[in-house]
């Protein structure tokens, strides 16, 4: 890799995956450790002044856009203006900043996957600033990458994988969706994506834009939360062995998530050869890490 790649966010569940399946292939990352108030635009003013990489992977807010199960406003503003921050020193200085963002940009009215070229629709206070995040990287920073993941399940005690298996261990009925279709996608997927992305980039494509992943094999709640169910059970002495199907619009989340959130692969592949890897291959491996973390 000649390219100079920073990472905000090292610390949390992709960053972390990015950094191991980087050095498998003896790439590696700078990864600043965040101040106390997280990263916000002085301090990534500062950074990116002392810092001059090729490529930033701003992951540093990951938890609460794609894991929280709760949102905070305040925080998501600030958020906003780090973003915008870094879209302006990433095109003061030539950096190429890649960007995460997520399915949830789309209102879910639609049965049929969503391309890139599809409107956006969001239905919540994360997924508006999410949107409005995408559009300060496009307007002000031209060298991007934005990629859309699907349902991203990582090894976090606190992320939607760890309070779902937490909740398989109290003796309680637990109803999941089965109207509500996406792509699940293990972290350690959603990093091959990134390193394999990185790597072309390293070649000086120009391969700039908004792209789509999500794992093989778009599938329900419930038909998710059923694996997991299975492959929990080689873990631990669960209270429940059956999950309960309620329809989407039953859930108490309705109102803020996508019913449906599928996306299409196809831009991805066609750009950049990456071909969607089947989710259920990555449960294994997702479970072992969280259960040996706990």
């Amino acid at each position: 890799m000649r390219m100079r790649l920073m990472l905000l966010g090292g610390g949390n569940a992709l960053g972390q995956a990015l950094i191991r399946l980087g050095a498998e292939e003896d790439i590696g990352f700078l990864a600043p450790r965040p101040p106390v108030q997280g990263w916000d635009a002085p301090s990534l003013t500062t950074l990116l002044d002392d810092n001059r990489p090729d490529v930033v992977v701003n992951l540093a807010y990951y938890f609460d856009w794609f894991q929280s199960g709760s949102v905070d406003e305040v925080a998501l503003a600030s958020q906003e203006r780090g973003v915008e921050r870094l879209a302006e020193l990433c095109q003061h200085y030539q950096f190429v900043l890649m960007q995460p963002s997520s399915y949830r940009v789309f209102d879910g009215a639609r049965t049929t996957a969503y391309s890139e070229k599809d409107d956006v629709a969001p239905l919540d206070a994360r997924s508006r600033a999410l949107w409005r995040m995408e559009q300060s990287v496009r307007a002000l920073c031209p060298r991007h990458v934005l990629l859309r993941f699907g349902w991203l399940l990582d090894d976090s005690s606190d992320g939607l994988l760890g309070r779902f298996l937490q909740r398989l261990e109290q003796n309680e009925e637990l109803c999941l969706a089965d109207d509500r279709r996406g792509n699940p996608t293990p972290v350690e997927d959603a990093a091959r994506v990134i390193l394999a992305v990185l790597k072309q980039l390293d070649c000086e494509a120009p391969l700039w834009g908004t792209y789509h992943y999500g794992g093989h094999e778009a599938s329900t709640p419930l038909v998710v939360g059923q694996a997991l169910l299975a492959e929990a059970g080689n873990h631990r002495q669960l209270s429940i062995d059956s999950l309960t199907p309620i329809a989407h619009a039953a859930c108490p989340d309705a109102a803020d998530e996508p019913q449906h959130g599928v996306l299409a692969c196809k831009k991805i592949f066609n750009t950049f050869g990456i071909k969607p890897r089947a989710w259920r291959t990555g449960l294994p491996g997702l479970l072992e890490r969280y259960y040996r973390h706990g």
